[in-house]
């Protein structure tokens, strides 16, 4: 491993492209790229929306009780070997959407998807990279982020063409084939669990002396038993659920929000692209302010974000402001993606982040299982969007006071107690009776 441990090049930055392309190919799991496929559902199966929504969010609340576990199993086998068979599993699972014809595939579809692509590669990224940076973990995090929203750009126009000219079930095929030829091999030939498993530490420090005398500076730890007893660690489960809530439940019927507002499907790809492309500076921007600026500030402008969005997107009848909203609502997400990414090993250390990380994504995933399905009954309704619209700007404002009063806990160094022992007495001998 003597490649590794040179200060001339830091292979964690290998890692970031790694974690940036785990989080890319997460895409087929992800709600910009089920979105494009659900009118499809809709006209072949002949059943209603609110029903599709329904199966989109009990699939994804199912696989988010499950991600708690793939944290843990991240923290046990290493992001190497959990990146390797999740993304195999990823493209197993693409295949059986090909093969859709009732609701009950349609769910295990969902699930699948969802626990493998907008779960677990996900978190697989947001695990690995903090083990490679402390001081750089908002920079680097950023960078990875790039992934994401290069994904979250690519994906929606890539899955209207091909369906154009393929179907929707060979579509899915192509992603499947995709994931499999183009990452898996990579993850299992590049990716290293941490710095110390290749003689080095975090942020490109020197190689590890096998003296165990030296001791190494590192951030305070904490499990998630600790984490758990503090009221940050549960604000914070807060806020990582409510973006998923009113993101997810946008982006899910965007197509028919603008279908509703006169606009074409071309027309909601590309400002699912746009929030994309003006997300590339502003993760990167976030990354850098980070290492300045208090994170949970840095939230409270994410939810702002949200709130403005929500009010554009009510009168976006038109294509200008359409791309309106589309900025704004990209600012929102390009900071979101990075913030979130950040705080949990910024709070809680890095030695269980596997652990943590699967909470709070578990949180996501349950939220993004809440957002489609209201607006779906609401459109079923009220045949329209406009009354849910006004009904979710109560998330973000809730998500603004929880972040306000999410202080960064003090972990407490328990202090050995020194026993005074009592002085041994002596004991005088005993006269033998013949004495």
């Amino acid at each position: 491993m003597k490649q590794f441990a040179t200060n001339n090049f830091h292979y964690g930055w290998v890692i970031v492209a790694i974690a940036a392309l785990s989080q890319f190919f997460s895409g087929p799991g992800q709600t910009y790229s089920n979105s494009i496929f659900i009118d499809y559902y809709i006209q072949d199966f002949g059943w209603s929306r609110s029903t599709v929504s329904a199966i989109y969010s009990g699939a994804t609340l199912a696989a988010g009780f499950l991600l708690f576990f793939v944290g843990r199993l991240i923290d046990r086998n290493g992001s190497r070997k959990m990146a390797v068979i999740v993304s195999v599993l990823l493209a197993v699972a693409c295949l059986f959407n090909s093969f859709v014809t009732s609701m009950l595939m349609l769910f295990i579809g969902f699930f699948l998807i969802r626990l493998l692509g907008q779960g677990s590669m996900a978190l697989i990224s947001n695990s690995l990279i903090p083990q490679w940076f402390v001081k750089k973990r908002g920079r680097a995090l950023s960078i990875a982020a790039i992934g994401g929203l290069v994904s979250s750009a690519a994906f929606p126009l890539l899955n209207v063409w091909l369906i154009e000219a393929f179907g929707w079930r060979m579509s899915w095929m192509v992603l499947g084939a995709i994931i499999i030829v183009l990452f898996t091999p990579l993850a299992l030939f590049l990716i290293r669990n941490s710095p110390e498993d290749v003689g080095l530490l975090p942020d490109n420090g020197a190689a590890v002396k096998t003296d165990k005398k030296k001791k190494t500076t590192e951030e305070a730890s904490w499990s998630v038993s600790e984490a758990s007893k503090t009221r940050a660690f549960w604000l914070l489960l807060v806020c990582a659920a409510i973006p998923g809530i009113v993101n997810t439940g946008l982006t899910f019927h965007l197509v028919s929000i603008f279908k509703e507002n006169s606009l074409s499907l071309e027309a909601a790809a590309g400002v699912l692209s746009l929030t994309a492309l003006i997300g590339l500076p502003v993760t990167f921007l976030t990354g850098l302010l980070l290492d300045k600026v208090k994170v949970q500030y840095m939230l409270v402008l994410v939810f702002a974000g949200e709130i403005v969005s929500l009010l554009l997107l009510q009168n976006a009848n038109f294509m200008a402001a359409a791309i309106i909203f589309g900025l704004v609502w990209g600012v929102s997400m390009g900071m979101e993606r990075i913030v979130m990414a950040v705080v949990w090993p910024n709070y809680f250390g890095r030695k269980h982040i596997g652990s943590i990380s699967g909470i709070s994504m578990a949180m996501i995933v349950t939220g993004s299982a809440l957002g489609p399905l209201p607006l779906g009954i609401a459109f079923d309704v009220f045949g329209g969007y406009a009354e849910i619209l006004w009904a979710l700007l109560l998330f973000p404002a809730i998500g603004m006071a929880a972040a306000l009063m999410a202080n960064p806990p003090v972990k407490e160094v328990k202090k050995e107690k020194t026993v005074v022992l009592p002085e041994p007495r002596i004991m005088e001998k005993a006269p033998l009776l013949n004495e």
